[in-house]
């Protein structure tokens, strides 16, 4: 376990962010199916903390409250515990896995009884802190990459003998052209 400040670290923690500053929270046994779940946080992955949290606040999907209560409280476990800005924070990882499922019977013609699953998930967020993470760096190294590829002659010299062979074709069928008309010249000369 790592120690931080003094303190020893969850190991959910350091799974869930390692050494980075941030916050994570989970909510488990939420009465959502998993699949509906993804679909809600799908929309805030990647967003900063403050957008996704008004994002979930108007989205119309049942599974947005369970999730914008999750992040509000990531939100508040980055700064209580890390004392982050809650402006500076940003949705790093969002998942949902699944729970148990609670088996339930519908009763059907004829005696037969037919099953329902009653779904439950796991809903984890992960936010960091966009000020720990060097990302001009990334751009200008980008930005010098893109002039060195920009200069491969290689790939239009295979599209120029692919055209070579259609203007041979299209050659052959004007000169049957050419000889008519020098025929006809012929011809009105006489």
């Amino acid at each position: 376990m790592a120690v931080i400040d003094g303190k020893r670290a969850n190991p959910r923690r350091e799974q869930l962010l390692g050494d980075a500053p941030g916050g994570y929270a989970e909510a488990r046994y939420v009465r959502v199916t998993p699949m509906k779940a993804r679909r809600v946080v799908d929309l805030i992955r990647g967003l900063p903390a403050r957008e996704a949290l008004t994002v979930l606040q108007f989205a119309p999907q049942s599974a947005s409250e369970p999730v914008y209560k999750v992040l509000a409280s990531a939100v508040a476990n980055a700064e209580n515990n890390d004392r982050l800005d809650p402006d500076t924070l940003q949705v790093a990882a969002a998942f949902v896995d699944e729970g148990p499922t609670m088996k339930r019977f519908r009763p059907r013609a004829q005696g037969r009884a037919y099953r329902i699953r009653k779904r439950t998930s796991h809903i984890t967020v992960v936010v960091e802190s966009l000020a720990a993470k060097p990302k001009p760096a990334k751009k200008a190294a980008k930005k010098a990459a893109t002039p060195a590829k920009a200069d491969k002659p290689a790939k239009t010299a295979p599209k120029a003998e692919k055209s070579a062979p259609a203007k041979k074709t299209t050659a052959k069928k004007a000169a049957p052209k050419a000889e008519t008309s020098e025929q006809s010249a012929k011809g009105s000369a006489e």
